[in-house]
């Protein structure tokens, strides 16, 4: 059956590009409470450490990002759809700025994507193949100048859909990452229907 699945599943972007240009949304977690939890908290974290730059791994349809409160912002997303969906959303706002990203054709040596803080929101567990995975996660640190935020699950043992693979992230950041360190985590409230925490590092 997970065989089945996985082979009818059309991958990540293609899945993703289909989804926004069938006018779907990036799902419930960029709506309503869930996303006005996860608000509060990375603003909080934002303005408390007086972070000046955000680069956001994964910007989906925008709706979580017309909540945050960022400096000066950058979106990317492996969905052209959903870029240009957050062009033309945030076309009046000159703080923030959005790309089309494509990770086997960007390398990034010189730092132009680079930020005070990167940003992870409900991106990994949609990232079903390992190579996407931990290419992803290593871009999202070698982003990040001082903060890195990841809202995610961190174990399997959770119902997926096909377009879904929950699975450990942390012990990834503990072997690959030496140099970053986990100073906050937040679950979310009971009466919030996430699976997700989330997760504050900080380069030591």
């Amino acid at each position: 059956m997970e065989l089945r699945r996985r082979l009818r599943f059309p991958g990540t972007e293609t899945y993703w590009d289909r989804r926004y240009e069938a006018g779907g949304s990036s799902g419930a977690g960029s709506y309503g409470p869930q996303a006005e939890w996860k608000a509060r908290v990375v603003n909080g974290w934002v303005a408390e450490r007086e972070v000046t730059s955000v680069v956001d791994l994964g910007c989906g349809d925008g709706n979580q990002l017309a909540l945050a409160e960022y400096p000066r912002y950058l979106g990317l997303d492996l969905s052209a759809a959903a870029v240009r969906l957050c062009i033309r959303r945030f076309a009046d706002d000159p703080t923030k700025s959005f790309l089309s990203y494509d990770p086997g054709s960007s390398a990034d040596p010189a730092g132009w994507l680079r930020a005070d803080m990167s940003l992870s929101m409900e991106v990994l567990f949609h990232l079903v193949d390992d190579g996407m995975f931990e290419d992803y996660l290593a871009r999202l640190f070698d982003s990040a100048d001082r903060y890195v935020v990841v809202c995610s699950s961190d174990r399997a043992d959770l119902t997926q859909g096909p377009h879904e693979r929950h699975r450990p992230f942390t012990p990834w950041v503990e072997r690959n990452r030496l140099g970053w360190t986990i100073e906050e985590r937040v679950d979310p409230p009971s009466d919030i229907a996430l699976v997700s925490s989330l997760y504050l590092f900080r380069r030591s």
